[in-house]
C-alpha cells in the first residue's frame, strides 16, 4: 500500500473584524486593529475560520478548532467571547462546527488521534470542548505559557477542564528562527515557529517522508497570499519585528516551488477543498 497523507480544509465558520486587523500598513499605530474610528459596516472584514483534518497513515491529525457551537446564540456568543466581542464577532452555520464536519466523515472525534493548535487566540481555540476526547491535544510550551499569563488576548475558558499538553520545539533550522517539533518522527508533520502574532505561534508543514514536495498551513503568520505579496504583516501582533520575519518565511515558501500550497487560516480566496500527497 502506497504511503498517502490526505489534507482536509474546512471552513469552521467565519470571523467579522476590522480591516486593520488581518493587514498592518505603514504608518498605523499598535491599536488601529481594533477599528475604534470606524462604524461603518465597509470598514468591517467577513474572513474564513480555516481548520485542517491530515489524514495519515500513522492517525488522524486535526489542526485548529474553528468556533464552537455556543456562538450560534446571540446571548450565548457575548458570553463566549466577552470583552473580545467587540473585536471579533462569530459567525458559525448549521454544520459548520467541526465536530459536526467530522461527523459527516464518519469520523467521531474520540477517532482523532492529535488535535494540534497553532495557537490559542479564540478563533483557532474556541471549539477545544468539541473535541475534547481527542488522544491527543498539543500546542507550543511557548503559546501555553504565554496564553495562561494574558488575560486580554486569550479566552481561558476556551481550554478550562481541557487536557491540553504542549511539545517542545527544537532546534532543528526550520523557519524563519531555525525551531519545530517534529510530531511523527519521520518528518511528515512538522510544526514550525513564527512566532510574531502570538508568542508560541506555529505554521504546520506537511510533507511525504523523503520526498520534496509539501505543503504549508501558515495559521495566522500572514492572513491571505496579499500578506506576503503585499508585504502586510498581522494587525495584531505581541512583536511587530517578530511577525515581519516570520511572513519573510512564509513569502519565501510560497515561491519555493516545492510547496505545493502555502494556505493562510483566513484566506476569504481559499475554498474548502482536499489536497492529496502520494
Amino acid at each position: 500500500m502506497s504511503f498517502q497523507i490526505k489534507i482536509h480544509i474546512f471552513h469552521t465558520g467565519t470571523v467579522i473584524v476590522d480591516k486593520n486587523l488581518p493587514f498592518h500598513h505603514s504608518g498605523q499605530g499598535p491599536l488601529a486593529f481594533l477599528g475604534l474610528n470606524h462604524f461603518s459596516k465597509k470598514d468591517k472584514l467577513e474572513l474564513p475560520v480555516s481548520s485542517y483534518l491530515i489524514e495519515h497513515p500513522n492517525g488522524l491529525i486535526l489542526i485548529d478548532t474553528g468556533w464552537n457551537t455556543v456562538n450560534r446564540n446571540r446571548i450565548s456568543q457575548l458570553r463566549n467571547l466577552s470583552f473580545q466581542y467587540p473585536v471579533n464577532q462569530a459567525k458559525l452555520p448549521a454544520g459548520q462546527a467541526i465536530n459536526e464536519q467530522l461527523n459527516t466523515m464518519g469520523i467521531h472525534t474520540h477517532d482523532l488521534d492529535y488535535v494540534l493548535l497553532s495557537h490559542l487566540h479564540c478563533d483557532h481555540a474556541d471549539g477545544l470542548s468539541l473535541v475534547k476526547d481527542a488522544k491527543n491535544i498539543l500546542v507550543s510550551e511557548e503559546e501555553w505559557y504565554s496564553a495562561n499569563r494574558d488575560h486580554i488576548r486569550y479566552l481561558h475558558h476556551e481550554w478550562k477542564n481541557i487536557p491540553v499538553h504542549t511539545f517542545k520545539l527544537q532546534n532543528t533550522g526550520l523557519g524563519a528562527y531555525g525551531r519545530s517539533f517534529d510530531l511523527l518522527g519521520d518528518g511528515s508533520i512538522q510544526m514550525i515557529w513564527e512566532p510574531g502574532h502570538s508568542t508560541g505561534l506555529c505554521a504546520t508543514k506537511v510533507q511525504l517522508p523523503g520526498q520534496e514536495k509539501y505543503v504549508m498551513l501558515a495559521a495566522d503568520g500572514g492572513y491571505a497570499v496579499k500578506s506576503w505579496q503585499d508585504n502586510l504583516t498581522p494587525g495584531l501582533v505581541v512583536n511587530r519585528l517578530a511577525a515581519q520575519k516570520s511572513l519573510n518565511f512564509l513569502k519565501e515558501t510560497a515561491h519555493d516551488p516545492n510547496c505545493i500550497e502555502c494556505l493562510a487560516n483566513h484566506d476569504p480566496n481559499v475554498q474548502p477543498h482536499i489536497i492529496t500527497l502520494n
